[in-house]
């Protein structure tokens, strides 16, 4: 697509603004990037001026539905449109607050409605045995050990894979509790369970590499850092061993770690800070599934059910 160079350096100018001040990932920045270039694309063709920065800077409603039905007759769906409109949405914010104009009829725009996807947790149960059986895929007594650290920190903290596997040496022993900078650079406070802190201890009395300061706390076979790939193979082992789901992947552990606090008992605003949700209304989706639990039990229960 041939943008013209002012067009181009804008696009970078807002690309660079989200890893320095946004702290976007790489994932999420390719993603805007390659949603912002598709707009651009259609609005190069659909306006008159092309896609020079006047024309876009006039873009209407009317630009604005027609994008998205560009986009629906792509056979996108309303998840995929809703996070290309976000995008759009996020470069005109930038680029508005910085040459002030009037960009209402962007920001205005409604987003396509989708059903957000509930959260699968594992069962108590199911969870427990995953612990259980996750030190019988390796071979190595320290790779066994390791599996089983990382694996009870995903339950037994709701850690994110990447954040659990983002842990340096220099945490280790781990202490009653750990300060977590996860999505966003949004830091939070985390307890650590007994379990836990002895899992890492074994790991790491096994561990053939040397754990310093400033390096990894979890290796992977060679002495790298570990991948994700190597947990989510352990765990594509476990469930087949268990005969569970393809939905027991790592990330449903931490899903099982906020569902089961919900059902024990735990207040919603703690268990966002836990997981460290920026907004409550991702960790309301536990609500929605125990309440869809409840309703099960209800009408499999109940004797007019």
């Amino acid at each position: 697509m041939d943008l013209p160079p002012a067009t181009r350096d804008l696009l970078e100018r807002w690309l660079t603004s989200l890893k320095a001040l946004d702290d976007a990932s790489d994932a999420t920045i390719l993603a805007y990037g390659g949603d912002l270039r598709d707009y651009l694309g259609f609005m190069a063709g659909y306006l008159e001026g092309g896609a020079a920065p006047a024309s876009l800077r006039a873009v209407d409603l009317t630009a604005m539905r027609a994008w998205l039905a560009h986009e629906t007759g792509k056979g996108l769906a309303a998840r995929s449109r809703a996070r290309a409109l976000s995008a759009v949405k996020s470069f005109y914010n930038w680029w508005s607050e910085r040459e002030a104009f009037d960009a209402t009829a962007v920001l205005s725009t409604r987003s396509p409605r989708y059903t957000r996807k509930l959260p699968r947790p594992l069962t108590e149960d199911a969870a427990k045995a995953v612990l259980e059986t996750v030190e019988l895929q390796a071979r190595d007594p320290w790779v066994a050990a390791r599996d089983v650290a990382v694996v009870t920190l995903l339950y037994g903290c709701g850690l994110r894979i990447s954040e659990a596997l983002g842990l340096d040496a220099g945490q280790a022993p781990l202490r009653e509790s750990l300060r977590i900078v996860g999505k966003g650079g949004k830091e939070r406070v985390v307890p650590v369970l007994p379990v836990a802190r002895e899992a890492v201890e074994r790991y790491r009395r096994l561990c053939p590499w040397e754990l310093s300061p400033g390096g990894p706390l979890f290796r992977g076979a060679k002495g790298g850092t570990l991948s994700q790939s190597a947990i989510q193979k352990v765990i594509r082992a476990t469930r087949l061993q268990l005969g569970l789901p393809a939905t027991a992947t790592p990330h449903a552990l931490r899903h099982s770690f906020a569902s089961h606090l919900l059902n024990r008992g735990g207040d919603l605003r703690t268990i966002q800070e836990l997981l460290g949700h920026a907004n409550l209304s991702t960790t309301e989706a536990y609500t929605s599934l125990d309440a869809a639990r409840l309703m099960d039990v209800y009408h499999g229960a109940h004797p007019r059910g």
